[in-house]
């Protein structure tokens, strides 16, 4: 189930051209700051997720899901063109890859964010999933700007090593082997993505590098959620949004 309604916003699958469209339009606004639209070939191959205002209808957040059976198709995903993924190959259970999550530059709300892992948790319980991943971006391509993010990353949040991604990309910034400092653990929650946040706070985990990727104009890391592995607590409040 992935139609909700939670106060001022709910959530759909997107069944139209028309709705793929729209959100190919937000999305290009969001990661090119212009009107346009974003366009790829996993489009094709994707659910897609809306999430409107309840009132208006407006399109204020959307994201994608790409289902696998298990790693034996991890090479069929959007992370599987920067990240050497064989390790994630012996996965055995239901994958599914998030991509191309936005919110609308003009709204400052969180209960968006709320609204879209209330779907998402729908999704993953509906179908079984028992690993969620995807790329999670910084905005920009200057690693510069994210030195105490990264440095959390290294210290607490790195991928076990038995899926722990490879190098593929040809430009990557080694945040795992490059930093050497004690980061500050306020500003670097600061600067993490808000969807990377989440999936930190729920057990999630993270390549040791993170890709320079030009085109979108970002860094990204590979980001992993066994389902498993969520604490109880959190688990009831997110059934508690999907529910």
């Amino acid at each position: 189930m992935t139609r909700l309604t939670r106060g001022r916003y709910s959530t759909r699958l997107a069944d139209t051209p028309a709705d793929i469209a729209a959100a190919q339009a937000l999305r290009h606004l969001c990661f090119h700051g212009a009107p346009g639209r974003d366009i790829d070939r996993f489009d094709d191959i994707c659910a897609h997720i809306l999430v409107e205002e309840t009132k208006t209808g407006r399109l204020v957040c959307c994201f994608r899901f790409l289902p696998l059976d298990g790693g034996a198709e991890i090479d069929r995903s959007y992370s599987a063109q920067y990240y050497e993924l064989s390790r994630l190959r012996a996965f055995n259970g239901p994958m599914v890859e998030l991509g191309r999550f936005c919110i609308h530059p003009q709204v400052k709300d969180p209960d968006i964010l709320r609204v879209a892992w209330g779907a998402m948790t729908a999704y993953v319980d509906d179908n079984g999933v028992e690993l969620l991943f995807g790329c999670s971006s910084f905005k920009g391509t200057e690693a510069g700007e994210y030195v105490d993010a990264f440095t959390v990353l290294r210290d607490r949040h790195l991928a076990p090593k038995r899926w722990l991604p490879r190098v593929k990309a040809p430009r990557v910034f080694r945040f795992a082997q490059l930093l050497r400092r004690k980061p500050d653990p306020k500003l670097a929650m600061l600067r993490m993505p808000p969807l990377l946040r989440t999936y930190l706070l729920m057990g999630g985990w993270v390549s040791d590098h993170a890709v320079v990727d030009d085109q979108m104009n970002t860094l990204h890391v590979f980001t992993g959620l066994e389902i498993n592995a969520i604490p109880p607590a959190r688990k009831k409040l997110l059934r508690a949004v999907a529910g």
